[in-house]
């Protein structure tokens, strides 16, 4: 599991004290955060169901290995090496 921590300007806090009360920052914080995610799973497993179609090779069993499938395949790339590429181009 990872842990990720944020540090807003006081500015910023103040904006979060006008839309909700502080003790649901954290949270709208971690809501987003995972929905995000959420999201970018659907991504990653499509691509990785249409890829081992195509190409004959069987699914890993559940969701975290399909998505660690997906990168040791070279299906989906991480956001790092896609800047990368782009740079080199």
């Amino acid at each position: 599991m990872s842990e990720h921590n944020i540090t807003l300007e006081d500015w910023e806090y103040k904006c979060f004290e006008y839309l909700m009360k502080d003790e649901d920052i954290d949270g709208w914080l971690l809501n987003f955060a995972k929905e995000r995610a959420r999201k970018a799973s659907i991504e990653i497993l499509s691509a990785l169901m249409e890829h081992c179609n195509e190409n004959d090779i069987a699914l890993a069993v559940g969701k975290a290995a399909q998505i660690e499938q997906a990168f040791e395949l070279g299906v989906v790339k991480t956001a790092l090496q896609r800047e990368a590429e782009a740079l080199e181009e």
